[in-house]
Order: C-alpha cells, then sequence, then structure tokens
C-alpha cells in the first residue's frame, strides 16, 4: 500500500510540474500582456511536435531539441503578437481568448489533417534511461528529470521575473506603458518577445512531456482546462501561485488517484470552485 501510494504521488508530481511549467507561460503572458491566451495548449502540442518531427526527418537530438523546439514555436508566437494580438491591444481580453481560442483550432486541425489521431512514441534519450530501486518504489531517471528541469526553469523565471532589472521592466510596462516607453523602452518589442517568451515556455514543457505521453494532435487539449484552473486558482497573473498551485495540484491528484481514482479528474475544478467563492482573485492573486 506504502509503494502504491509513493508512486502515485511521484506521478502526481510529474503532472504536477507540467502543469507549473504550462502555468508559468500563461501567467507570464496575462500578467504582462492582459492576453488569456488558450493557444497555450497547442503551442505544447507543437513544441512537442517539433521535437518528434526534428528527430525522425533530421535526427536532431533531445538536447537540441529543448532548444530548438521552445526558439521556433517561441517566434512562430512573436509573429502571432505582432500580426494579430496587437490589434486588440486595450480591448476586453475577451477578444483575445477568442483569437486564440481560433488559432488553437486551426493548429490542431492542421496537425490532425497531417497526422491523424494516432499518437507517436518520442524514445527517451538513451544517458535517461533506466531508473533506480528506492526500496519503495522503483523512480524512472527520465522522469525524476523532467521533474528536476521543470522545477528548475521555473524557478529560474520566478527569479528573472521578480528579483531583477529586466523582471521590473516588464512589471512597469503593465502598470504603465507610456511612462516606460518615455524612458527610452521599446514596450511593444518587450510585449512581443514576451509573449513569444511564454509560447517557449509552453513549446519547453511539450519538449520535456514528449517521452512520457504520447505525441498527438489533441495532447494541448487534454491538459489546458486543468491548467487554466491552476493559473485560476493561483490567481490570474501571479508567477509564484503558478508554480505553488501547479504543484499542488499534480500532488493532490495523485492522492486522489491512490484514494478514489474517478474523482483525480474533477478534484482540481472543485477546489476551484471553492477558491473562488473564498478569495475571487486566487491564492496568490491580487485583486485589480
Amino acid at each position: 500500500m506504502t509503494q502504491a501510494l509513493f508512486g502515485q504521488l511521484f506521478l502526481g508530481l510529474i503532472n504536477g510540474a507540467f502543469y507549473a511549467l504550462l502555468s508559468l507561460g500563461l501567467a507570464v503572458i496575462f500578467g504582462l500582456l492582459d492576453v488569456v491566451n488558450f493557444a497555450h495548449g497547442a503551442q505544447y502540442m507543437m513544441g512537442a511536435f517539433a521535437a518528434w518531427m526534428g528527430l525522425t526527418y533530421l535526427g536532431v537530438p533531445y538536447g537540441w531539441a529543448l532548444l530548438l523546439a521552445p526558439l521556433a514555436v517561441g517566434l512562430v508566437g512573436m509573429a502571432v503578437e505582432r500580426t494579430l494580438l496587437r490589434r486588440l491591444q486595450g480591448l476586453d481580453p475577451l477578444y483575445g481568448l477568442l483569437l486564440t481560442f481560433g488559432l488553437t483550432l486551426i493548429a490542431e486541425g492542421l496537425f490532425h489533417h497531417a497526422y491523424g489521431n494516432s499518437g507517436f512514441a518520442y524514445p527517451v534519450p538513451g544517458w535517461l534511461r533506466g531508473g533506480v530501486n528506492l526500496g519503495f518504489m522503483f523512480l524512472p531517471l527520465y522522469r525524476a528529470w523532467a521533474v528536476g528541469l521543470s522545477l528548475a526553469v521555473c524557478l529560474a523565471c520566478w527569479f528573472v521575473i521578480e528579483r531583477t532589472k529586466l523582471g521590473a521592466y516588464l512589471r512597469a510596462g503593465t502598470e504603465n506603458p507610456k511612462l516606460l516607453q518615455a524612458f527610452g523602452v521599446n514596450v511593444p518589442l518587450m510585449f512581443t518577445l514576451t509573449y513569444g517568451f511564454g509560447a517557449a515556455l509552453a513549446a519547453f514543457a511539450g519538449v520535456v512531456a514528449a517521452p512520457v505521453y504520447q505525441v498527438t494532435p489533441l495532447m494541448g487539449s487534454s491538459v489546458i482546462m486543468v491548467v487554466f484552473a491552476v493559473v485560476v486558482i493561483g490567481g490570474m497573473g501571479s508567477i509564484g501561485g503558478a508554480i505553488v498551485t501547479g504543484l499542488g495540484v499534480g500532488l493532490l491528484e495523485g492522492l486522489t488517484r491512490f484514494w478514489y481514482p474517478p474523482a483525480s479528474s474533477v478534484v482540481v475544478f472543485v477546489v476551484m470552485a471553492l477558491v473562488l467563492l473564498v478569495r475571487p482573485a486566487g491564492l496568490f492573486g491580487r485583486e485589480r
């Protein structure tokens, strides 16, 4: 029983690490651009497909995929912000949600037309195969790597945004972009780079997830609603809240799967409803 409990908790921690990484990208984009980016799930899927296609057609190894796939998806995200999202600046965030939802349907439709519904396996790199027997459970090396890498990226992003001069510029751009531009900062370019960075984070999560889950056109749709719930619980735009809540939700799902598996898929939405009743701004959010 102890082995099963720790096994479920570790699976929950893996899911939580991906939730945290995806929620971080959503929180960055919403907190700095005031855009509800529904295309985040599609960007996650595109990152996984970019890694798979790079390996299948070009022989690009996993290490390079961790760099090149987020870069490619980030550039696509920058083009989307520059040509489409910028036209909605100053309007209700609902318009951005509708636009990115439409972009999601287009991306999923294109990949579905090209590759169908079948999932594709992305092999675990040779240097991360195998595992360690901890006595109470067997720990696969790649899954431990995925958790550690995701947490390291999340903490690095939190540090840059909350504790550096660049992060101060980004936060100032959301409060008073005209004043920041008067000091010589190219605010439109900063917003474009921010959206591209958020898209790259989603793609990075897709590359890390590819050896764990199957690469399919709908893999983003299966996770995006949970990620939105995580962001709402943590507080829209809260960087630290997204990371902490993502990990917490993953562990809660693992516990629920151990005690009562049928409730594991809905427990996050129950928590979200309770949090909204008590604290509408989220656990770590601030009232606007």
